[in-house]
């Protein structure tokens, strides 16, 4: 089995080679109304972004799977990508006096008032995959999520290798396709590529051109059409997740050039599909970041809800999810 630390750099080699990312939807039946003995279930109301990618239904599943293994009664709304959908379910949960709100920000600002209105009635919020932007911390307990800073350094130095196995030669002229406008990975996956350009390749790395798909396949083949009209000579491609980049390669292939070799591929999230599409020499490299917070979760509304004191910020931890995209995509490959 290859360890998940050398995972990534395992799949750029064969990948390299050609061989081998008021309108809100509610739902108060996804977790169990009692935990056992007689008490009371703890309620959590949590309000997610949307369904817009491969990562997000898996994040989604991982944390209806958890609360109801937890006991947990849980109050599930789809705010399908609408900051307006997710204040008014966040209202509806302190509405409803549940013991824990937690949510995936849609984006980072304009969130101090509903926040004001959680924390006078003393439910605790926990913020999970994404961040926000507050002017009082206490606002919110912590945040459960990944380092999108750090995926965004990583996707750069895998695109140092990429570039290397594929004997690039001459000028990196980069299309970024960026997340949701105002999004913290869409925020921070690209300042801790554009370190990393800066810091290392400040004389031959360019990004040409970027703009946001919204993390969804219709946009990034949509918008990866404009980039190639518009600037014809793109050689690499930097998306922001793996539907994105999927949905580009619909659009390369439209425009008579090979993803993967005319133009090389680095994305981000390491679904299934993204597995099928690397198998396929179609993306070069995918960085990974795991969308099964639901059982930290789980333990960290148990802690909050008992008042235990817990960290700022709980990094997701590592797990087989990478590998078993993988596995799933290609199941006739071995570990």
């Amino acid at each position: 089995m290859i360890n998940r630390r050398n995972f990534l750099t395992a799949a750029v080699g064969v990948a390299a080679a050609g061989g081998l990312a008021a309108c809100a939807k509610e739902d108060s039946g996804s977790g169990s109304s009692s935990s056992g003995g007689g008490s009371k279930a703890i309620s959590l109301g949590f309000s997610q972004v949307g369904s817009e990618s491969g990562w997000r239904t898996a994040n989604t599943d991982s944390v209806k799977e958890a609360a109801k293994e937890a006991g947990y009664t849980l109050k599930f709304s789809d705010a399908q990508q609408k900051q307006e959908n997710q204040i008014s379910a966040i209202r509806s949960f302190i509405a409803q006096k549940v013991d824990v709100i937690a949510f995936s920000p849609v984006v980072v600002t304009g969130w101090d008032a509903v926040l004001k209105e959680a924390k006078a009635k003393n439910i605790p919020v926990v913020l999970t995959d994404r961040s926000v932007e507050t002017s009082d911390d206490s606002l919110y307990v912590t945040l459960v999520g990944s380092d999108f800073t750090d995926e965004g350094r990583r996707a750069a130095k895998i695109l140092e290798k990429v570039l290397e196995k594929t004997g690039h030669k001459g000028a990196v002229r980069i299309a970024q396709l960026e997340g949701t406008t105002g999004a913290a990975p869409a925020i921070e996956r690209a300042k801790g590529f554009k370190e990393v350009m800066e810091a290392e390749h400040k004389d031959d790395w360019t990004i040409v051109v970027s703009q946001t798909g919204d993390f969804t396949r219709a946009g990034g083949k949509q918008v990866m059409a404009a980039f190639l009209q518009s600037n014809p000579d793109i050689n690499v491609l930097f998306a922001h997740n793996d539907d994105m980049a999927i949905g580009a390669i619909q659009s390369i292939e439209a425009a008579g050039k090979k993803p993967g070799k005319d133009i090389l591929i680095v994305s981000i999230d390491g679904v299934k599909d993204g597995f099928v599409a690397m198998s396929e020499g179609k993306i070069n490299a995918i960085v990974e970041c795991n969308p099964l917070l639901g059982p930290q979760l789980m333990d960290i509304v148990k802690k909050v809800k008992d008042g235990e004191t817990v960290e700022r910020w709980i990094k997701t931890e590592e797990s087989d999810f990478m590998q078993d995209q993988a596995k799933a995509a290609l199941p006739n490959r071995k570990y």
